[in-house]
């Protein structure tokens, strides 16, 4: 069964945000350390956010960055075949919003919207190496 596997949170000043959701629910952000292009994370102010050790039927990993246009917090659901999921989104009512893309230390996401309009996306995570974490 596919699993809500990481969150993102739009922010229109991200140390404001970090300082409220630090505060208010005691979690870790920091810049993140996932290697992926220096200029886009620049631009995005992205920060990874940990909620803690995972307990039982919860996630602890989460993104918190500057706000782009009017997007809503976004949960990324992780599934083991990315291809199929995608292809089965337009058949079932649903709109791709952007296409497959691979993000080197995270893995392939798609952006889909489902029949009410609401945005998800999909998290295929990078195969990791031995010793590698990844950043989603």
């Amino acid at each position: 069964m596919a699993n809500i596997g990481h969150f993102m949170i739009p922010s229109d000043d991200v140390d404001r945000a970090k300082h409220f959701y630090s505060t208010l629910l005691g979690w870790r952000i920091e810049p993140t350390g996932t290697p992926v292009d220096p200029v886009m994370m620049t631009e995005m102010q992205y920060h990874d956010i940990s909620t803690g050790v995972a307990s039982k039927g919860t996630m602890n990993t989460g993104g918190l960055y500057k706000r782009h246009m009017t997007e809503p917090i976004l949960n990324f659901v992780k599934v083991d075949d990315i291809d199929m999921v995608q292809e089965n989104v337009e058949r079932l009512g649903g709109r791709i919003m952007r296409q497959k893309e691979e993000i080197k230390g995270v893995g392939q996401v798609v952006m889909i919207q489902d029949t009410e309009g609401n945005a998800i996306g999909l998290w295929k995570p990078e195969k990791k190496q031995a010793g590698t974490v990844s950043g989603i």
